[in-house]
């Protein structure tokens, strides 16, 4: 029951990067959204550790720690993708 609530969790995080950045296209991209989701909560803790002065441990990060590593996620993975296309 655990691994369904991260997961449901991880995905609600992504598409909230996904509105907070901008929807490209038709709808959210729900494959980005549980990526980021997931990997945002892991950066958002791992920000959040550094700035505590706790080192390079990593910790659970909460909500607002989550939704701007997913944000920084989401925004790179963007970058990555109209980077890639370009070329």
């Amino acid at each position: 029951m655990l691994i369904l609530g991260m997961i449901l969790f991880g995905m609600l995080v992504g598409a909230a990067a996904q509105l907070i950045l901008g929807r490209k296209g038709k709808g959210i991209d729900w494959t980005m959204a549980f990526v980021a989701g997931l990997v945002g909560s892991f950066v958002g803790g791992l920000i959040a550790s550094l700035l505590s002065g706790d080192g390079l441990q990593l910790r659970p990060s909460g909500i607002l720690g989550s939704i701007v590593g997913a944000v920084l996620v989401t925004a790179g993975w963007r970058w990555f993708r109209t980077r890639s296309v370009a070329r």
